[in-house]
């Protein structure tokens, strides 16, 4: 027996039938995955924004007890947006004038995020959270 025999014999590559079901495996596991992530890293960004929005309730009430008014502008309070809620969000605050005096915080949801079931988040003055089931 030469050698070139005993090589191929005992080598053997992968079939076109084996490549094609491992590739078919593969993309049936990618397809269950995949949107199971999206769906993790839309409550992911949810999550994001609702810390940030209870932080701007939290400084829109201090702001309240050291000058006697709410602001309307989140710079004013220091604050800035992390990068997961600026690429997802649309936050913003609306202050009703007087008696009382009141603030919503409001977050819309942009890009990906829209697909998101709770849609826009809110909170306001009074810490009533909408959408209630998504708090």
């Amino acid at each position: 027996m030469n050698a070139k025999s005993t090589r191929s014999a005992t080598a053997r590559g992968v079939t076109i039938v084996e490549l094609l079901v491992t590739i078919a495996v593969i993309a049936i596991l990618t397809s269950i995955a995949y949107p199971a992530y999206q769906g993790q890293t839309r409550k992911s960004a949810r999550a994001a924004a609702q810390g940030y929005m209870m932080d701007i309730a939290q400084r829109e009430q201090q702001m309240f007890l050291d000058v006697r008014s709410y602001t309307g502008s989140i710079a004013a309070l220091n604050l800035t947006a992390p990068d997961k809620v600026s690429n997802r969000y649309t936050v913003a605050v609306v202050v009703a004038a007087g008696p009382p005096s009141t603030f919503t915080v409001t977050a819309t949801p942009v890009n990906s995020q829209i697909e998101d079931s709770c849609g826009v988040l809110s909170v306001n003055s009074a810490g009533t959270r909408l959408p209630a089931d998504c708090w």
